[in-house]
């Protein structure tokens, strides 16, 4: 059986940087979107914004949040990136659901939890990482301006 937690070298050439974030204003019933920050070396190599669902009941911080996190999953899937990934956001809810550590309870996040899951085999080397909101502050802006 697949371990829960992808395997990560950190020799294994450069390391990718994605950073996500979510916002929803108001929470929970406004505007929702994501953005997310794509680095190696320390240059950017992609960046992405959008909308995350439509105001109503189904639009919240931890749906842009996790449809950040999807994004930027995608993104690096697309591009087919095989360097080792650290995956970062602020979301302490959305990381340790990810990671099995939370259980998923709402309905509303259950399957954007199963999307982050069904990606995450897609890398052989990629590792989730809390930072501090202060050191997310370029996929804020970018889940910011989406709205």
């Amino acid at each position: 059986m697949r371990s829960s937690r992808p395997a990560f070298r950190a020799d294994v050439g450069h390391v990718i940087i994605a950073h996500f974030d979510g916002s929803c204003d108001p929470n929970p019933g406004g505007r929702c979107a994501f953005g997310f920050v794509v680095r190696k070396d320390g240059r950017i190599l992609h960046e992405g914004r959008g909308l995350a669902a439509p105001p109503g009941p189904g639009a919240t911080n931890n749906v842009a949040e996790y449809t950040g996190c999807i994004r930027a999953l995608e993104w690096l899937r697309y591009e087919n990136r095989r360097e080792p990934i650290v995956l970062r956001g602020d979301s302490e809810l959305i990381l340790k659901q990810i990671q099995g550590v939370y259980k998923v309870k709402s309905p509303l996040l259950a399957p954007l939890y199963w999307r982050v899951r069904e990606l995450l085999p897609e890398f052989t080397a990629l590792r989730l990482e809390w930072i501090p909101r202060e050191q997310n502050a370029d996929a804020d802006r970018l889940a910011s301006s989406a709205l």
